[in-house]
């Protein structure tokens, strides 16, 4: 995981600061071979995700921030896509590995969500970037019960979310070929 989001990057600080909760790795692993579907919060991370892996694996990912009805919601309501996205994704029949990259406000309504027993994600991946609500959107995350992976501080992305969606599938799939 920490190899591909340097290479992806090419920042070697994400040796430092990608942060994984107890036996995150496992647990991703385990939540994809189950089928999982992956949920994103931008479609550029939807777009660097292998779908043709994921799908082999029973999942399918999901990006509802371009959806009309969506930004209407959100208008209506006043507040961002990305909370409208995390209800949205509460929604769906299939337990969910959240890959969010870009929006703290996604991490947080996730976790208020997750607080009030509304959601009850399989795993995290938390990379938002930036500078408003980054850093503690990521720590709410890593004080969660859920199994995660986090890159504190202001780095991340939405290429790190699918990086990280990657590394664990491409583990999947040497683990199977290799019949472990």
């Amino acid at each position: 995981v920490i190899k591909r989001a340097i290479h992806t990057t090419a920042d070697f600080d994400y040796a430092d600061n990608l942060v994984f909760s107890d036996h995150a790795v496992t647990k991703g692993i385990e939540a994809l071979r189950a089928g999982c579907d992956i949920v994103t919060d931008t479609q550029m991370a939807k777009a660097g995700i292998n779908k043709t892996i994921l799908a082999s694996l029973g999942g399918e990912v999901h990006c509802f921030m371009s959806d009309p009805d969506v930004a209407a919601e959100a208008k209506a309501r006043g507040v961002t896509r990305a909370i409208v996205s995390m209800e949205r994704a509460a929604q769906l029949p299939k337990p969910c590995i959240f890959a969010i990259g870009n929006a703290p406000t996604a991490l947080i309504r996730l976790y208020e969500m997750m607080q009030k027993g509304e959601i009850h994600p399989n795993f995290i991946i938390g990379t938002p970037v930036g500078f408003v609500n980054v850093v503690e959107s990521k720590e709410l995350i890593c004080q969660s019960s859920v199994p995660c992976i986090v890159a504190r501080g202001r780095k991340g992305g939405s290429n790190i979310a699918a990086a990280v969606c990657n590394a664990l599938m491409y583990q999947v799939t040497r683990t199977q070929k290799s019949g472990k």
